[in-house]
């Protein structure tokens, strides 16, 4: 197999994905508001790669066969928040992401949900 075949595929990947992505997307273009404060979105970028290929052997000419597939993921993280000359963080908290901290974000709506259940089986409210 020549490595052309895979290097000119992962080549037109990257070249794709570097058109869809640039620098003004990890930290966007500032927004300035009426009385002068300036916000810079910022985001996190994931990449993943894959790439396979085989030679096929063919009387008349070599054949390639290959594909590959990218992936991006876009995260914003936050703001940056520029008023009279400091800079400041905002941090964008993530949504629960695993079983725990779906619990633990829904625990108090499930405690409204089971009050609310035993008073209505309460002997004074049952009639």
């Amino acid at each position: 197999m020549e490595n052309s075949n895979i290097s000119s595929l992962m080549e037109t990947t990257m070249g794709k994905i570097r058109e869809m992505v640039d620098v003004n997307t990890v930290v966007g273009s500032p927004i300035t508001t009426p009385d002068g404060i300036t916000v810079i979105p910022v985001s996190r970028i994931s990449y993943a790669f894959a790439t396979g290929g085989s030679d096929f052997r063919i009387k008349e000419k070599p054949g390639f066969g290959g594909g590959n597939g990218a992936g991006v993921k876009i995260e914003p993280i936050g703001f940056l928040i520029v008023k009279d000359g400091n800079v400041r963080m905002v941090g964008i908290t993530p949504p629960a992401n695993n079983t725990i901290d779906r619990v633990i974000e829904k625990a108090p709506e499930l405690m409204d949900t089971l009050e609310t259940f035993f008073k209505k089986r309460t002997p004074e409210n049952a009639e």
